[in-house]
């Protein structure tokens, strides 16, 4: 893991930003489009969104960064702004955020030839606590038959009919899938499943579906299984999901419960009724006649059929020959298959199919969206990639700059992933952090639990817009990487009172640069010999990357570090070099260290700053 040293340099927070934005407006002419994100109305005008957000309100219009705002409302705005405004010609280029917030727009306002739709249904829950068993049993199909050890190994999409009406369930191989789809701008499910056996009760795992689930907002069904077992006990594990937030209808809660047996069937009919009942009351609706929309829940590259994607329609209906864009791809659809890999025409909404026909594999979490032909697709994708890069807003925050997006109003609030040694520390920092809530911000622990912090704890940071705070715990290889992919903040401490100290300073605006450890390279020690006037050398072998001359060099022995400094001077044979690099050997002077030893590792680094690292 990185190591994390504090600078002195002087803090880059000094005011609100927006004031100061304002000021540096380029007034010029617009040209904008009949309808446009409130973010890109501010990207347009190089403004903060909240200024936008502002101007809305002062005309009585209440809009968040992405709600779509038509062409007199932008013109009004601009207005305000100093900016004078033409109309864009029209063209079929649209970006993916503003079809998602045209949707969610529609349905909201109850427009159109809305009709009832499916439910979407994950199923969440411990590794060996019956997930696919309960999928299994409600399909009354062998699905755990064909997977390794029991447990599921790819993302299915099925659809089940109950009662003349039909339930779309998501299988997944758990909550990282469910989360890393909502990370990426895809709010796939409508209900999720927690299984919980009867017999093992709330495990690790469970907890983690749980606070998945709650920072996903989606509502939750408990399903506890193996009710047939002789150790089950159903009131204890009623009490432990109360301990984490779920209080069920029995104890005054909101949270329905059935106990289940995926082994005799028993409690099944009562869950898929509970589900049906769930979707009546909150009416999950969509147009079957617009403009086709989806999500990708699965890609994968066949081998003689090439790249496949599992799309889960969520309004108008998908069909063969169409032409689609799919995040930074697009293909035609040239067949598409049912859950039981019957050819299929169409698709209406909340149907998931298997789509064959595009150019490159999608993400899960991609959206899918239909356009007019392909020099429509190749045009909004052209739009994209340069939209990509300015896209600062979906990037997950750091505390760096906390301060900047309070004052601006951009952050109300701070959701934090904690990872500790031992599950005793997690109450202390949990109750110290959540005591930092102000008028301005609030601090959330969305989860906490002990052990390393893996890959789902990144996605859940990052689809919450959120950082990981590890205490006295280490990072796996896959989550540094993906955090530093996709632009999280890991943060390390050993002493609670600076984890506490550094979230204080960042709120209000305190909180000094900080700096990571980027490694070049990595040598190990042959031999070491003395030379007159220089001091002791060591022989190295540079195994990865590079040694540079005054870089920082990490010296440790059996894993544990035994001295930190810069290198002095490199030296291959006789000469004085400016670096080594992977393959060739030399000789390294380390600054006031000289008990080298062979099998010595070294590591050499140089800092920068971590928001640099972040953007």
């Amino acid at each position: 893991m990185n190591r994390r040293t504090r600078g002195s340099t002087t803090t880059k927070y000094g005011g609100s930003g927006i004031a100061s934005r304002k000021t540096e407006v380029e007034h010029r002419e617009l040209e904008l489009p009949q309808s446009m994100t409130v973010r890109e109305l501010a990207d347009e005008m190089r403004v903060s969104a909240i200024v936008v957000i502002k101007e809305t309100l002062k005309n009585g219009i209440v809009a968040n960064i992405n709600q779509v705002i038509d062409y007199k409302t932008a013109v009004m705005v601009a207005d305000a702004l100093g900016f004078g405004v033409k109309e864009r010609p029209r063209a079929n280029v649209e970006s993916a955020a503003i079809e998602m917030a045209k949707l969610r727009q529609f349905r909201d306002a109850g427009e159109g030839s809305l009709q009832p739709r499916s439910p979407v249904v994950t199923i969440l829950g411990h590794v060996d606590h019956g997930k696919t068993s309960l999928l299994d049993a409600i399909r009354q199909s062998n699905v755990v038959g064909g997977e390794a050890g029991g447990i599921t190994q790819h993302i299915g999409a099925y659809q089940v009919d109950v009662e003349d009406k039909k339930i779309t369930f998501l299988d997944t191989p758990g909550h990282e899938a469910f989360t890393a789809m909502r990370a990426r701008g895809a709010q796939v499910t409508d209900v999720a499943i927690l299984v919980v056996a009867a017999d093992d009760g709330v495990m690790p795992q469970t907890v983690e579906a749980i606070n998945h689930a709650k920072a996903a907002n989606v509502p939750v069904i408990v399903a506890i299984n193996k009710i047939d077992r002789e150790d089950a006990n159903i009131e204890r594990v009623k009490r432990q999901i109360g301990e984490h937030g779920l209080i069920i209808e029995d104890w005054g809660g909101d949270v329905i419960c059935v106990p289940v047996s995926a082994r005799t069937g028993q409690g099944i009919s009562e869950l898929l009724e509970n589900i049906l009942l769930l979707a009546e009351v909150m009416e999950f609706r969509a147009d079957p006649h617009g403009r086709c929309m989806g999500v990708i829940v699965e890609g994968e590259l066949d081998n003689t059929r090439g790249p496949m994607a599992t799309v889960l329609v969520q309004s108008g209906t998908l069909r063969v020959s169409d032409v689609v864009i799919v995040g930074n791809t697009w293909g035609k659809i040239k067949a598409m298959f049912n859950d039981q890999g019957k050819h299929v025409r169409k698709a209406d909404p909340s149907t998931p199919v298997e789509v064959l026909g595009l150019n490159a594999v999608p993400r899960p979490g991609d959206i899918l969206l239909v356009v007019q032909d392909e020099k429509t697709a190749h045009s909004i994708l052209q739009a994209r990639q340069k939209q990509r890069d300015r896209d600062e807003a979906s990037r997950a925050i750091t505390l760096e700059e906390l301060y900047s997006r309070i004052q601006s109003g951009q952050a109300k609030e701070l959701n934090v992933v904690l990872k500790t040694d031992v599950q005793g520390s997690i109450d202390a920092i949990r109750v110290s952090l959540e005591k930092l809530t102000n008028e301005k911000v609030r601090v959330n622990v969305i989860h906490g639990a002990a052990g390393s912090i893996t890959e789902s704890d990144v996605m859940l940071a990052l689809a919450s817009h959120g950082i990981v705070v590890d205490f006295n715990s280490r990072v796996e290889p896959g989550a540094r990487n993906l955090a530093d992919t996709e632009g999280v903040e890991l943060r390390h401490y050993t002493i609670i009172y600076e984890l506490i100290e550094d979230v204080e300073k960042a709120m209000s605006g305190l909180l000094e640069p900080e700096y990571i450890d980027v490694i070049d390279g990595h040598a190990e020690v042959r031999q070491s010999f003395k030379v007159s006037k220089t001091g002791t050398v060591a022989g190295v072998a540079i195994q990865d990357g590079r040694a540079t001359r005054n870089a920082m060099v990490r010296i440790t022995r059996n894993g544990r570090v035994l001295h930190e400094s810069k290198v002095a001077s490199l030296k291959h044979f006789k000469d004085d070099v400016r670096e080594l690099t992977v393959g060739f050997e030399g000789g390294v002077v380390v600054e006031g260290y000289e008990e080298f030893s062979p099998g010595d590792k070294m590591e050499f680094y140089h800092k920068e700053l971590a928001t640099k690292r972040s953007m």
